[in-house]
């Protein structure tokens, strides 16, 4: 990331990463087809409830890939090594709190959001069975941003591909082999989320540089930790407020008790996500690749990085964007077919949405270049 041409070294950093995510996006969509309107509403119900419930948590994890990056930039592999034993602890420790208070508060948090009566119980099967997933949850992305600080997109996204495979195949199995609805699904989601887990530490205990992980070592240095949410806590604030937003207008949503209107909502924030996921990627890549750079005292390099992702984001943006919307009628009976409702409802969204989605894409990349030297608040 500190020598030779740039475009091409982000672009090789990026795509993987963009490719995780929309597969990642692809598998869940797959949840939300295979059981049909209702529990796509109910789904959907609480998305936004389950973003911002975890957004502090991967905030952290942009404190993680930041602190290893400058670590590596600057060569100091002791500081990595015991930032990578420190950020495995933080996230096991989180994803087992996140659990435990997910299942108790969940159906309180849905009915605070005036959740739809003909979706709530559904929708609390389908959170209360996700949030027993989040220690997994949290080591995944933990896990994978100590990768991505080296450099390494590629392994997450194979590590990824199994669990999205073995997520569609117990999808399918559950809820068409033996009749099971949301709980199937969330059932699926959450061992092939323990899978790709198991296969990041597995990956982790393997390296043989500063990023090797010894499971008897793992601790909390408050050292680190410091580190860590100095740039983690602002970006997991951010994520919050963002979400918080989102949970207002869900709450708007749900409160007309209208499962479509609900059902068109979700099955548009489903497809505009696969065109933030292909901005972010530069969010991502802008993160890392500054970090390092500026880790190893290389300025210029940091100034390049940044110009040349937000214009690929924005590029992104602009194409998929458009694409998305221009195609939305076809995309959105893939959710649910037949439902013309449910698409006209959708489609409203996604013109005040996906058409400008380009500005988002300079905002977050921006972003990614300011946390990568440090400057998160």
């Amino acid at each position: 990331m500190c020598n030779g041409p740039l475009w091409n070294k982000i672009l090789l950093f990026a795509l993987p990463l963009m490719a995780s995510s929309i597969l990642q996006l692809l598998f869940n969509a797959a949840d939300v087809v295979v059981v049909g309107r209702y529990a796509l509403a109910a789904v959907g119900s609480n998305s936004a409830l389950i973003n911002l419930l975890i957004n502090l948590f991967v905030g952290l994890s942009v404190g993680t890939n930041v602190v290893v990056a400058r670590d590596l930039g600057a060569g100091r592999h002791d500081n990595v090594s015991r930032s990578v034993h420190t950020s495995i602890t933080l996230a096991l420790i989180s994803g087992v709190g996140m659990a435990v208070f997910g299942v108790i508060m969940v159906r309180q948090l849905l009915e605070w959001m005036s959740s739809p009566t003909d979706v709530i119980d559904l929708a609390t099967v389908y959170l209360r069975i996700y949030f027993l997933g989040m220690p997994a949850n949290m080591l995944y992305n933990f896990g994978a941003a100590i990768l991505r600080a080296q450099g390494d997109t590629q392994r997450p996204l194979y590590f990824l591909t199994a669990a999205g495979i073995v997520n569609v195949v117990l999808n399918l199995c559950f809820v068409i082999g033996l009749g099971m609805d949301v709980d199937g699904v969330a059932l699926a989601t959450i061992i092939s989320q323990y899978i790709s887990a198991a296969l990041v530490l597995r990956c982790l205990m393997g390296e043989t540089g500063p990023l090797h992980l010894e499971l008897r070592k793992l601790r909390l240095e408050w050292s680190v930790v410091r580190r860590i949410l100095q740039v983690g806590l602002p970006a997991g604030f951010q994520g919050i407020v963002f979400s918080l937003s989102n949970v207002v207008i869900q709450s708007s949503l749900n409160s007309f008790n209208d499962a479509a209107l609900v059902a068109g909502s979700a099955a548009s924030s489903n497809i505009e996500n696969f065109v933030y996921a292909a901005m972010n990627s530069f969010y991502q890549t802008a993160l890392t690749f500054c970090g390092q750079n500026y880790g190893a005292a290389k300025c210029k390099r940091v100034d390049k990085t940044l110009f040349l992702c937000v214009t690929f984001s924005m590029t992104t943006g602009l194409v998929l964007g458009n694409l998305a919307y221009l195609f939305g009628r076809p995309l959105v009976s893939i959710y649910a077919p037949g439902e013309e409702e449910v698409i006209r409802q959708a489609l409203i969204r996604m013109s005040f949405i996906c058409c400008p989605y380009l500005l988002g894409g300079f905002m977050d990349t921006m972003v990614g270049g300011l946390r990568g030297i440090g400057y998160s608040v």
